[in-house]
């Protein structure tokens, strides 16, 4: 099966131990180098037999690793939308080839293997090991889906098991591929999980069980269909989504899980953090990892307030900007204990702030405990940095590492910015409507309406389009269900900020979005991407600062695809010189407040 495997420029350069550059120098450099065999103009596929002979005979590469042979093999056996069903069900067969069976109580079987690809597996299984065999084709597929999935970091998953101590049971109720639990192994007996997409709760069982682990996980949404009911486990680790509207509200207004309240529909977490209560033991712990808005929204304040009397919130710990996987603000960790009896209740709650690495020694190395009575106010805000000193906040460490950031960054712009020459021209412009008309160019719009915050399919929005992420919508495949693959372009049809992606994987759209597909033979998809920025926006009309898009009026030059090509280099080129800016202001913002404070709190002065 390999002989047809392609594989792609990221691809070619792990092979070789080299960077992508290394990569796009060979092509030009080399006439020898294989022709693309498919894909698309931004991204290119190889074959993989003839990329691996280039290679041997530059001296580049004396073997091909056996491991890159089965991914590769693995990789073009499933469209990307099918990839995690396939890997997932590799995963489990290995798994229970092994002996063990993890799927044979629940969870909906995995999709077909080519026998081929089995054999192949189970080989590099017997060679490497069935651990390391199941951890490297998990990586290998979280690589090649960085943008759509999202793990929590090594760093913050081991705080948050640390945090909760060593227990005999724990319960994750929304396990993705089974970070946290497989951070907890060395602490637990038993792992518990639920997760809503059935190829990563296999995939998420089948990495426990490759590491031993006495594991459950099965497939749904713990909120409306839990699958431990009557679970009485000692700890819960969870990170909630964010911001999630379509959690259930209606269906679960009378749930016997809302004991500090009814969760407000726009307040998901404080759903999914009073489920784990209801999950754990009296006396069990919990810990979540929470967006900085769950300490301080109004509607929220009943169930803060609840969780404070009740003594059940012991800590609230401020992590920097960047900690959660699914956003880029600072998030928290919340500390909860469920009560037990008739005790004392707490007269205190553990606030703290910080890099994660600063929580080693404990919360109270970092922290300041607060009197329960200061907290409840009209506000009942449980944001750490209000109720810690300012100067804690200000680290000569962390501004010179800043300074030093920055410096570096900013030197680097200018080599970012690409070069162009002044030239005036007169261009013949068309626009995407005639070349439509002429079948270079197809047009489609998504739906209007279409649910985005519930389903087990990931959904490219329009928001998410215009800060250049993955998708963090929900959704489930229907007949109006549009994807776009690699090369394609989508530009958002309501916005605020006019832009043009060009897809590098396949994704299935939200509602309000253009897909625009290319025929690649005459058009560059990043010429027409770049053009579509300015033109689209200029072709659209504004109701209160709001763009509404018609994609088919904008305009772009007609000319050769050689320079098209040219063009779509450049515009690729200021993406990239943006995106420095974006994050190079970001910082100094950052920098510029952690000094000011500093000067103003007594902790800096000025240098001598």
């Amino acid at each position: 099966m390999h002989d047809d495997a392609r594989v792609a420029a990221g691809d070619i350069a792990r092979l070789a131990g080299v960077g992508r550059a290394a990569v796009s120098n060979w092509r030009r450099r080399f006439q020898d180098f294989p022709d693309p065999v498919g894909g698309t103009s931004s991204n290119p596929l190889f074959s993989l037999t003839e990329v691996e002979a280039w290679l041997r005979g530059q001296g580049k590469l004396a073997e091909l690793p056996e491991d890159e042979r089965v991914w590769q093999q693995i990789r073009n056996s499933a469209d990307d939308l099918h990839l995690a069903s396939l890997v997932s069900s590799v995963v489990a067969f290995l798994v229970q080839s092994e002996g063990n069976d993890p799927l044979k109580r629940r969870d909906p079987a995995g999709v077909d293997v080519p026998v081929a690809l089995l054999k192949a597996v189970t080989g590099l299984a017997a060679e490497r090991g069935l651990r390391d065999t199941v951890e490297f084709l998990f990586r290998r597929y979280i690589e090649t889906h960085s943008r759509r999935v999202q793990i929590v970091s090594p760093d913050v998953a081991a705080l948050m098991v640390r945090l909760l101590g060593p227990c005999g049971t724990v319960l994750d109720p929304l396990c993705g591929f089974g970070t946290l639990l497989l951070a907890a192994r060395p602490h637990a007996h038993r792992l518990l999980g639920q997760e809503r997409d059935a190829a990563m709760a296999r995939f998420a069982e089948a990495r426990l069980a490759a590491q031993q682990a006495d594991v459950d996980i099965r497939a749904g949404d713990a909120l409306v269909a839990d699958a431990f009911p009557d679970a009485e486990v000692d700890g819960a680790l969870c990170i909630p989504p964010f911001n999630e509207r379509g959690w259930g509200y209606e269906e679960l207004t009378n749930d016997q899980r809302w004991q500090y309240g009814l969760p407000p529909r726009g307040e998901s977490e404080l759903a999914w953090a009073q489920h784990c209560l209801a999950r754990v033991r009296p006396g069990g712990q919990v810990v979540l990892l929470m967006p900085p808005a769950a300490a301080n929204r109004r509607s929220g304040r009943r169930i803060r307030s609840q969780l404070l009397r009740t003594g059940t919130l012991q800590a609230v710990i401020g992590l920097p900007a960047g900690s959660a996987p699914q956003s880029s603000l600072p998030p928290h960790l919340w500390l909860l204990r469920r009560p037990e009896g008739k005790g004392a209740i707490p007269s205190h709650v553990l606030m703290g702030d910080g890099p994660v690495e600063a929580f080693g020694d404990g919360v109270e190395s970092v922290g300041r405990a607060v009197p329960i009575l200061e907290l409840l106010d009209d506000e009942v805000d449980l944001t750490p940095s209000r109720y810690l000193p300012k100067a804690a906040a200000v680290r000569m460490g962390d501004i010179d590492k800043a300074r030093d950031d920055l410096e570096e960054r900013a030197s680097a712009l200018a080599r970012l910015l690409p070069a162009v020459s002044r030239e005036t021209r007169d261009l013949t412009m068309t626009t995407l409507g005639e070349l439509a008309r002429a079948g270079t160019v197809q047009l489609e719009q998504t739906p209007m309406r279409m649910e985005t915050e519930s389903g087990e399919v990931p959904l490219l929005i329009a928001k998410d389009l215009v800060l250049g992420r993955g998708p963090t919508g929900r959704g489930q495949v229907g007949r109006e269900t549009v994807t776009a693959n690699p090369g394609d372009i989508v530009v958002p049809a309501i916005t605020h900020a006019v832009m043009a992606r060009v897809m590098t994987e396949e994704v299935v759209l939200g509602p309000h979005l253009f897909v625009i597909r290319v025929d690649q033979e005459t058009l560059d998809p990043h010429f027409v991407a770049g053009f579509l920025r300015v033109s689209a926006e200029r072709a659209s009309s504004t109701l209160s600062g709001t763009y509404r898009v018609d994609a088919r009026r904008a305009q772009l030059p007609r000319l050769p695809i050689a320079e098209q090509r040219r063009y779509g280099e450049v515009f690729r080129q200021l993406e990239a010189f943006e995106t420095a800016v974006r994050q190079t202001s970001e910082l100094g913002v950052v920098l510029a407040t952690q000094v000011l404070q500093g000067l103003i709190d007594g902790e800096l002065k000025p240098a001598d």
